[in-house]
């Protein structure tokens, strides 16, 4: 078990939870400044998250 790796996945998990919420922000944008305002935030840290989990997983080799 490699601590990085789940490490890794947790991340993919939880940039794909913050673009999902963001795209759902998106579609239901129906207040002013302040819900765009979270619709970048969630978006942004949502992207670099599943960057960064993605990113952690392939560099990781397999030790067998």
């Amino acid at each position: 078990m490699n601590l990085k790796r789940i490490f890794g996945g947790l991340l993919t998990i939880l940039g794909i939870g913050g673009l999902i919420y963001a795209a759902v922000l998106f579609m239901y944008n129906t207040g002013g400044v302040h819900n765009i305002k979270a619709l970048i935030i969630y978006g942004v840290i949502g992207l670099i998250f599943f960057i960064a989990g993605i990113g952690l997983i392939r560099t990781i080799k397999d030790e067998t």
